[in-house]
């Protein structure tokens, strides 16, 4: 059983959902990222999702974008995201990290050469964005399976009952829906729209559901957690990265804050459900 398999058997069991954030790896510099995830782990995730810089970053708003910026700038690359999670493994080997990007770096070091990589790093799950179930099935997938890591797959408001259960069939360790059209970030969640969406996912899947885009305070991390078995953040906490990008220490408290009010009011909608 992976890890990301033990933490949603854990957490079901308790009837709690799991929260999982994100932020970009090297953003605002490379010291800041490890000392990061500690803390994160600390203020209440569950499972990590760690953004891997891209010049071209298509799902992003602008508010990745500029983190994917940052990182760049100090010349962060995949290998050194691997570094960062191995060097997270030395302090935790319990929590699941979910590298998060696009396909170009994988591709530049090779899908197998980075199979091997992520597997000895401590990587449990890979999201690439611009890699649908069907073109990553004959050459992406068996590499991934083979080192024990789990594909994790985006599903949109527009995704068909086919598709959901094609990336249900091939994916591992959740489905991470799309809760709005556009890129991260942006616009405002229809509850009722979500509401409807994740009960056709989950009728026809059997692997967990996570929401994520737009989820930006603990109230929407709640309604969030009253539907599905996750709630992703990413673009509220990288916006006070770079609100407070000259002051780590700050930027680490607000972080943690936010996600320790978020981790309340789902464990608190969850009792109350």
């Amino acid at each position: 059983m992976s890890r990301i398999e033990t933490v949603f058997g854990r957490l079901a069991q308790s009837g709690r959902k799991a929260l999982i954030p994100f932020i970009t790896a090297g953003d605002p510099d490379p010291e800041f990222t490890v000392p990061m995830l500690h803390a994160m782990v600390d203020a209440g995730a569950d499972i990590l999702e760690l953004g891997v810089p891209f010049s071209d970053p298509m799902a992003d708003g602008p508010v990745i974008q500029r983190a994917s910026e940052r990182a760049l700038a100090h010349r962060v690359s995949l290998r050194q995201v691997l570094r960062m999670v191995a060097e997270f493994r030395r302090g935790d080997d319990t929590t699941p990290i979910v590298l998060m990007g696009y396909l170009n770096p994988i591709e530049c070091m090779g899908y197998g050469a980075f199979a091997e990589a992520a597997k000895e790093a401590g990587v449990d799950g890979v999201l690439t964005v611009d890699l649908p179930p069907e073109e990553a099935e004959d050459e992406m997938l068996p590499l991934l399976y083979g080192a024990g890591i789990d594909p994790v797959f985006l599903l949109a408001p527009t995704s068909t009952p086919e598709r959901i259960e094609k990336a249900d069939r091939l994916g591992r360790g959740y489905l991470y829906y799309v809760s709005l059209k556009g890129v991260t970030g942006a616009g405002h969640l229809d509850i009722e729209e979500v509401t409807r969406k994740v009960a056709g996912i989950q009728a026809l899947a059997e692997l967990p559901v996570g929401v994520g885009f737009g989820v930006k305070d603990p109230e929407t991390a709640a309604r969030m957690a009253g539907l599905a078995d996750a709630v992703v953040v990413g673009s509220a906490l990288v916006r006070k990265i770079e609100e407070h990008a000259g002051d780590a220490c700050r930027a680490r408290e607000e972080i943690t804050a936010l996600l320790a009010a978020m981790r309340r009011a789902m464990d608190e909608e969850v009792t109350l459900a």
